[in-house]
């Protein structure tokens, strides 16, 4: 069958259309994204008027793409943009009522699970011991375990949108920004290393988001137009000679920069930082890139339960 996922992120509404069944590899037949950038909209802890405009233009056009290439059930849902916003119910009636979608506010920790899921299934159970990372708009998501089901799951409010907007306004940003930026990501990540620690070592350290290809690229690992098939990994070391590189361009410089979308150039800084402070207090030295991630994970999910019934 042909499903549909609408990702209603932080940064993009993205509408993934597979074709898939169950114990089959889901195979991309079509993908729509808009720039939306919902976590940088937020006025006052709320999505503004223009904001939410905006969200149910987006989500009628993903309805007309989903329905121009014959999707026989969406998917819907949201993440941690409309989860935290204070009129998210508000802003969930009104797409409910102008586009007849409702909207599935996933929590922090079962986005991290369903992204621990998709790793799982694409590096298969010799992958032993997993530790999944994933930066968001919004959020920073990270699942350990040796199953399908994490052993642990946590959400941070670490997003490279989130973080840029509210801690460098320059551009490029003052490096006391960036200092201060590091000290309140380190802070936030240290108090969760000890939740996961107690399970030991991992055998494998991957990451998933767009945030992650984009670090990986610019250090030297493969172009997405190789394939998924390529294994691309980030080096600590690497990343760690970049973030002052980053810090010191601007927006437009960072654009330059191999496999950077000029939308996600000014978030690129804080992103790296927030890869730095996990790598570093987590104790990875690499890491893989994992090409499936929060959307392919709402797929095997809904293709378990059609199994099951």
């Amino acid at each position: 069958m042909r499903l549909g996922v609408l990702d209603v992120g932080s940064n993009t509404v993205h509408l993934l259309v597979v074709d898939a069944h169950p114990g089959a590899c889901p195979l991309p037949a079509h993908s729509h994204k808009a720039e939306l950038r919902l976590a940088q909209l937020l006025d006052d802890g709320a999505i503004g008027p223009q904001g939410v405009d905006r969200l149910v233009s987006v989500v009628h056009e993903a309805l007309q793409a989903a329905e121009d290439k014959g999707v026989e059930d969406l998917l819907p849902f949201a993440t941690s943009a409309v989860r935290e916003a204070r009129n998210a119910d508000d802003v969930l009636a009104r797409v409910r009522t102008e586009t007849g979608v409702e909207l599935q506010v996933l929590t922090g920790e079962e986005e991290a699970r369903l992204t621990f899921l998709a790793a799982r299934r694409w590096f298969g159970w010799s992958a032993g011991k997993l530790l999944v990372l994933d930066i968001g708009g919004g959020s920073l998501e990270i699942a350990y375990g040796i199953d399908e089901e994490p052993d642990a799951a946590a959400s941070l409010p670490l997003g490279a949108g989130r973080l840029t907007a509210g801690w460098l306004p320059g551009d490029p940003p003052a490096p006391d920004d960036v200092r201060a930026l590091r000290r309140h990501v380190r802070t936030e990540v240290a108090r969760t290393v000890g939740e996961f620690s107690r399970f030991g070592p991992p055998d494998r350290v991957v990451a998933t988001s767009k945030t992650f290809k984009q670090l990986a690229r610019i250090a030297g690992a493969a172009r997405s137009a190789e394939g998924l098939y390529v294994q691309r990994e980030l080096k600590r070391e690497s990343l760690e000679g970049w973030v002052p590189r980053l810090a010191g361009m601007t927006e437009a410089e960072r654009a330059e920069l191999p496999g950077v979308s000029e939308g996600r150039a000014g978030q690129l800084l804080a992103g790296a930082l927030v890869a730095e402070a996990a790598m570093d207090l987590f104790g990875v030295e690499r890491l893989e890139i994992c090409p499936w991630a929060l959307r392919e994970g709402v797929i095997l999910r809904r293709l378990d339960h059609m199994d099951s019934v």
